[in-house]
């Protein structure tokens, strides 16, 4: 990946965007997409969207979730603790001991995800499956009242880790999913401008994708499009203790390509002409099967209305719903690359009815 292209992506990342409160990530990605689209906004959901060659057709969305698993804090107790429930799917296990940045009004405040030291546990505790209720979060609040100073009920927070590189194209960090999303399908509609696409691309950074792929359920019904194209991470299976997990999940590396989706729920020709492209302009991909409707957005695109002739194209993803996954970068920019080939070979004469 260019340097350029690096750079915005590690601002983009360096964004606090947990489900519901994705508002600094639009900003960011909207002004990125300014330099190349015909045009962008944000919807009353909060979807931000941008449009390129707005005159063509048929139309496309390309659809990427800007938020990230989070925590919300509910309840604050005499001593100041703050008590939180998920915005999306923790393992909470991981959480005791990380640091937090809350979201607020004022700024980021920083605390700690709190919980009674290992040595004070019972035998039976050990054995217990930690649960979000049996933590808090220490902001060094005196009592309630400060606390109520500092932060307010409702407020959002995210685990306090920064996107890095690691080494052979490998980087980490926090909200890859699905961030990288979102920066892949802005890359494919500026790369498919380049490729004098007839269609018209709408290229959506999704909000609320963590709890039912609220902002892609909007935009795709606002949008109309005949094609929808979602981007998300998708399971890697080259670490260790997941070799029984192929025979369920089906197998994927980093470093591959991008995953293609294959299933009842995504248009077979549509998937014709994203393998054609592929081999078009040399492309490597990984083909998995999906029997069910995934926890994408290709859920909500294809159903949309009277239907959208829906794909999935997904980044391998190590670590997911942790504070840090890990993705191949050129497994994102092959993801671009496809997509941005297979939109610029779709016009209006393309036939997508399955038969």
């Amino acid at each position: 990946m260019d340097k350029e292209r690096l750079e915005f992506f590690r601002k983009y990342m360096a964004t606090i965007c947990p489900t519901g409160y994705e508002e600094e990530a639009s900003r960011v990605w909207r002004d990125e997409a300014s330099k190349f689209a015909d045009r962008t906004w944000v919807d009353l959901h909060g979807n931000a969207i941008a449009v390129v060659n707005e005159g063509g057709s048929p139309r496309i969305m390309l659809a990427g979730h800007a938020d990230e698993i989070g925590l919300q804090i509910v309840y604050v107790d005499k001593n100041g603790y703050l008590f939180f429930t998920g915005l999306g799917g923790w393992d909470p296990q991981i959480l005791p001991g990380q640091r937090v940045r809350i979201k607020t009004d004022s700024g980021i405040v920083l605390g700690v995800v709190g919980r009674k030291p290992i040595h004070l546990l019972t035998p039976e505790e050990r054995k217990d499956v930690v649960k979000l209720e049996d933590l808090w979060i220490d902001i060094g609040a005196a009592d309630k009242e400060e606390a109520l100073q500092i932060v307010a009920l409702g407020d959002a927070a995210v685990l306090d880790y920064d996107f890095t590189e690691l080494r052979n194209g490998l980087v980490v960090g926090r909200g890859l999913d699905d961030r990288i999303g979102a920066f892949t399908v802005l890359e494919a509609a500026r790369l498919a401008k380049d490729l004098n696409p007839k269609a018209a691309i709408y290229t959506v950074a999704t909000v609320q994708e963590e709890i039912g792929v609220r902002g892609a359920t909007t935009a795709a019904f606002g949008i109309d499009p005949k094609v929808g194209i979602a981007v998300d991470v998708g399971f890697s299976t080259d670490t260790p203790k997941l070799d029984d997990m192929k025979k369920q999940i089906g197998e994927a590396d980093l470093g591959k390509g991008p995953i293609v989706g294959r299933g009842p729920n995504f248009n077979p020709k549509l998937l014709t002409h994203v393998l054609a492209a592929a081999k078009a302009n040399g492309i490597p991909y990984q083909v998995k099967s999906f029997s069910r409707p995934t926890g994408t957005d290709a859920r909500a695109l294809q159903v949309s209305r009277a239907g959208v002739a829906t794909g999935l194209v997904a980044i391998p993803s190590r670590y997911m719903h942790s504070p840090s996954e890990v993705v191949h970068l050129t497994d994102v920019e092959n993801a671009a690359r496809l997509i941005a080939h297979t939109i610029a070979s779709i016009d209006d004469d393309t036939d997508l009815i399955p038969g």
